[in-house]
């Protein structure tokens, strides 16, 4: 590919497209604004709903309106109790809109967002790194899930009770004892109102500095790779990713525009890093894909679009 060529229509589209995509990335971030702000607004007597999204929240949080999926399904499991309602909600949205909430509603992915904001680029990554790292999500997934099945199972043996004093807090929701969503959303602003009642040194506990560590590692990580925990990490993600292949909502690329020999615009703006030009042009539903729009509204000759169904 010619480097020059790539930097000339990369650096110099043409001024409407310049104007969809910040229209577009600016609609995105209120959006994502306005769901983080509802969300929370239980603090201001919006009452609650019984719904649980594919979102990365805090269930923790005592004012918030909605649950999320995966905390749920392991409080669920662990009391013996079949997930109807946190799986409904992850294949109706998983098939209807693929990742699209983790894109335009995911509060932990409008905060990823926001980190990157004004950076003129990332850490390259290689596709065989990524490809190989990507799976280290439904790795945790299944983690998550094993420990959560196991501890519903051992209720049946005597030594049920046992087995989960062992695990401690980690028992009743494993993922959630660690999440940086919570961590961000839940622990630390109770700890701040905390330092003012309660000396510091009675706050920190070896939880609590693993949960800092990893949220500060979390938040690191995403400013210098779009997206990361989203990519390889994030469990709620691999839930959502697993069911996104079969989904309504999808993008399609015009082989007969598509100057791909020449560009890799669409490639290069993707925050998943999603090879779109090596997947099926008629009808794209890679498991990546959170559908930001930036691959539709870079498009030089506009020959990305999205598909519904």
């Amino acid at each position: 590919m010619n480097g020059e060529y790539m930097k000339k229509i990369k650096y110099n589209l043409p001024v409407n497209l310049k104007l969809l995509f910040i229209i577009v990335e600016a609609a995105r971030k209120v959006v994502q604004i306005l769901f983080f702000a509802i969300f929370g607004l239980a603090l201001w007597s919006l009452p609650a709903v019984p719904i649980a999204l594919p979102i990365l929240f805090s269930s923790g949080l005592p004012f918030r309106t909605i649950e999320e999926a995966l905390s749920l399904m392991q409080e669920m499991i662990y009391e013996s109790i079949f997930p109807w309602l946190p799986l409904a909600s992850i294949i109706i949205f998983g098939v209807l809109t693929g990742r699209l909430l983790c894109g335009w509603i995911c509060p932990l992915g409008f905060i990823q967002d926001v980190l990157m904001l004004g950076k003129k680029g990332s850490a390259a990554v290689s596709y065989k790194t990524h490809k190989s790292f990507t799976a280290t999500k439904y790795l945790i997934l299944g983690i998550i899930l094993l420990i959560s099945i196991s501890l519903s199972l051992s209720q049946i043996s005597a030594q049920g009770a046992i087995y989960r004093t062992y695990f401690g807090v980690f028992a009743q929701a494993p993922f959630t004892a660690l999440s940086p969503s919570d961590t961000l959303f839940s622990i630390l602003p109770r700890l701040l109102i905390d330092v003012y009642f309660v000396p510091i040194y009675e706050l920190i506990s070896p939880l609590l500095i693993v949960r800092l560590i990893i949220l500060i590692a979390v938040l690191a990580l995403a400013i210098y790779i779009p997206r990361a925990w989203c990519r390889y990490l994030c469990p709620q993600g691999a839930l959502l990713a697993l069911v996104s292949r079969f989904s309504l909502l999808g993008l399609r690329r015009e082989p007969v525009k598509c100057i791909k020999a020449r560009c890799h615009i669409c490639e290069d703006v993707c925050p998943m890093k999603v090879p779109l030009l090596s997947l099926d042009w008629e009808k794209i539903t890679d498991p990546e894909c959170i559908y930001c729009l930036r691959c539709v509204t870079s498009c030089p000759t506009k020959a990305v679009k999205p598909k519904f169904p």
